[in-house]
């Protein structure tokens, strides 16, 4: 599979470059083609079809290479066979790392198998495969090696890209960053698209060791650079729908908006207590509310309201076979793609000011300290007296002025207590930097800003942590029977890496931060960390190091504790509009409060996956459309000068943050010309050779803007001078 990369010069490859490495990998491929089979130097010319003297001269070399390193023997008539031996068959997902080779993700294997282009059999990133796995030649090797006998499950089909036409073909450069290949269209399969036009293509061939995919165009998006066809060119890279089948929204939209008033009887009645909404103050979903009074014993009784979603999405309904299919809204730059259609999200289950919601809630007794003397979970039905905006709230906080102003005093005073009983318990402190745009009316960066969170912001999650938390532990303890659990979906977090988390309390002496990594209580320590660099250069560098040793977290019906927040027991209970997982888990819950009948695990595990695999999917896609913005704003700043700070390190340059905007850029290894630089990758560094200069991670750095290259989400920086910090 060699074919045009993103880095060699693009033209249709229609011949092998001619190369001894290429004819080594064609003579490894011939060699295992058939099992224990012998080739004889003719034989290899021939099927070749090496008809040049110097193409020999290139075999001859190529395989005294392969001989000596062990792929394949000479045996006493001069003839070659492969030395692989195959030991075992194994399905796994490709990990397309560059155009060289690849990584196959086997479940219930350590180690992921390495196998180069010409082994992959056309398999492309994500694709699913059947491989055969060959005993290691040597012990020190990292990887086993392996090949592709089938591609078993093609993750997509379709690409999105740039089209370049000249007079005789065409091909596409795909967006997708795992995409090395261009895709060759023919003449007539343009569908009338226009040079530089940004398309969808549908591969028509998949690539092979000689030549590069084929496809033909299936819809034009428009102009590269438009925002709108930016916007859908992420969208359409990350199989994110524009919008609903019409069988889903003509269902949605024969739900009756009245409440029965049989449906309210068979509800706890919120309506006449306090109740309000706190969102972002461009929000058009709000699927949870506050509400509070003081109880005659002067306690508090705090209720997490949450949109009944499962009232109306019901099992086997168009509705929710789409819920599942998206199991989650994405958040892009410029817009939201709903898991839910707006009837829904945005209508009958939006908990909006003066009108009666269905919901399902959490409620809470509790005292001063925020100690939860009772609680209860059911369906409910609510009436919101008002809609907050954060910046609403928090001024309230601050002035202890407005609407409801003792309210949220007091709830923002439980908050504060929770929080603290959190940090106590091991939860870890690092927040993760969101950024965020503001736009023209054509969607075009003006300015990027990073999003400030305060109290109004935590007052809602503290409430809503608090929720996620008793629900998981409520269903938990709920005994079928002396030794089997009651199925359920929960949210988990396995602990951090511990080479991982060395590597951090090395990388942390560097600016003066002791971290015990062998500690038993190693979220204090974690939270030690984060508290001392707060507000310093370091800060996020040294967020971002804590973060990457961590596990992902992801959706299980196995109930293996939260690290991260410190949690035995946690789910996602609060966000039933956009996450697919909140609704099963309202499911569960309510089967279970009516009777503790045991749901398939199986079953409920599988919706798991798929859940965290779009999780991950929607992630992708808003970085992506992030990435991009950043690039456009900065297209603005070519030639001006940032401070910023190095937060990372590559075979191929430095990654910098840059301070002011928190965009990222490279400065390439090449443009450091006045030295040659080694990757000292286990200290975060890169060092040169003759002068001894090094760059670290978090070193600051003063650099121009040298270039941007929006197709590729690019932002090239050069060096200016270093940072006093």
């Amino acid at each position: 599979m060699k074919g045009n990369t993103r880095n060699e010069k693009r033209v249709v490859n229609t011949k092998r470059k001619k190369t001894t490495g290429n004819i080594k990998d064609n003579v490894l491929e011939l060699l295992n083609s058939v099992e224990n089979k012998t080739f004889s130097i003719k034989q290899i010319i021939k099927t070749l079809r090496l008809v040049t003297i110097a193409k020999r001269n290139e075999l001859s070399e190529a395989l005294e290479f392969l001989e000596s390193d062990g792929d394949v023997k000479r045996m006493p008539d001069g003839s070659y066979k492969s030395e692989r031996k195959a030991t075992e068959t194994i399905v796994g997902v490709v990990d397309l790392v560059n155009p060289r080779y690849a990584y196959i993700i086997c479940e219930g294997m350590d180690e992921d198998v390495i196998v180069t282009s010409n082994d992959l059999k056309g398999a492309m990133d994500g694709d699913k495969v059947s491989i055969v796995i060959y005993a290691r030649k040597k012990k020190k090797e990292k990887h086993p090696e392996g090949e592709v006998i089938e591609v078993l499950e093609r993750k997509r089909t379709e690409f999105v890209g740039k089209i370049e036409i000249s007079d005789r073909y065409a091909f596409v450069v795909p967006d997708a960053r795992k995409m090395y290949f261009d895709i060759f269209i023919k003449g007539g399969d343009t569908l009338n698209a226009k040079h530089k036009d940004k398309v969808l293509v549908q591969i028509t061939e998949w690539p092979t060791a000689t030549k590069n995919p084929a496809g033909k165009v299936v819809e034009v998006l428009g102009s590269a650079g438009e925002n709108e066809v930016e916007m859908h060119s992420i969208m359409l890279e990350y199989g994110l729908p524009y919008e609903f089948p019409q069988r889903v929204t003509q269902e949605a939209e024969d739900i009756a908006v009245e409440i029965p008033a049989e449906e309210i009887k068979k509800r706890r009645d919120f309506r006449n207590i306090t109740t309000f909404t706190i969102d972002p103050v461009d929000a058009k979903d709000f699927d949870d509310a506050l509400s509070i009074q003081k109880l005659d014993n002067g306690h508090y009784e705090i209720g997490v309201h949450i949109a009944d979603v499962t009232h109306y999405v019901e099992p086997l309904t168009e509705l929710e076979q789409e819920a599942y299919k998206r199991a989650t809204s994405v958040y892009l730059v410029d817009r939201v793609v709903p898991m839910l259609p707006e009837k829904l999200s945005n209508g009958l289950c939006s908990l909006r000011p003066n009108e009666d919601k269905l919901t399902f809630s959490a409620v809470f007794e509790m005292d001063e300290n925020a100690k939860i003397h009772k609680q209860w979970f059911g369906k409910t039905v609510i009436h919101s007296d008002r809609r907050f905006a954060y910046e609403e709230v928090q001024e309230i906080i601050e002035t202890e002025n407005g609407d409801f102003a003792q309210e949220i005093k007091t709830l923002n005073t439980l908050a504060h207590k929770l929080r603290e009983q959190r940090f106590r318990n091991g939860s870890i402190a690092f927040e993760t930097v969101e950024v965020k745009f503001n736009l023209d009316e054509k969607g075009k960066p003006l300015s990027v800003y990073q999003k400030v969170r305060v109290d109004a912001h935590k007052l809602i999650e503290d409430f809503m942590l608090l929720a996620n938390k008793k629900v998981a532990e409520y269903v938990y303890f709920m005994i079928k029977n002396e030794d089997q659990k009651l199925t359920m979906v929960y949210r988990t977090h396995d602990d951090p890496d511990p080479d991982k988390i060395s590597a951090l309390a090395e990388f942390a002496k560097k600016f003066g931060h002791t971290v015990q990594a062998e500690s038993k209580n190693l979220p204090n320590e974690l939270n030690k960390l984060a508290i001392a660099a707060e507000g310093k250069p370091e800060q996020n560098v040294l967020q971002n190091l804590a973060i990457r040793a961590m596990a992902k977290a992801k959706y299980t019906t196995s109930a293996s504790g939260h690290f991260g927040l410190a949690f035995d027991h946690y789910t996602h209970f609060t966000s039933p509009i956009r996450r697919y997982p909140d609704m099963m888990v309202h499911r569960l819950l309510f089967q279970y409060l009516e009777k503790p009948l045991t749901a398939n695990a199986r079953e409920y595990e599988e919706k798991c996956k798929h859940s965290s695999e779009r999780e991950k999917v929607a992630a992708d896609a808003e970085r992506a459309s992030i990435k991009y913005k950043q690039v456009e704003y900065m297209q603005t700043m070519e030639g001006k000068i940032f401070d910023g700070i190095i937060s990372g390190v590559a075979e191929w340059g430095l990654f910098i943050e840059i301070s002011d905007t928190k965009c990222e850029g490279l400065i390439r290894m090449a443009d450091l010309n006045d030295d040659y630089y080694d990757l000292d990758q286990a200290n975060y560094r890169i060092v040169g050779r003759r002068r001894g200069r090094i760059y670290t991670l978090g070193d600051g750095l003063r650099v121009k803007v040298k270039s941007t290259d929006l197709d590729k989400r690019t932002i090239d920086l050069s060096l200016v001078n270093w940072l006093e910090v």
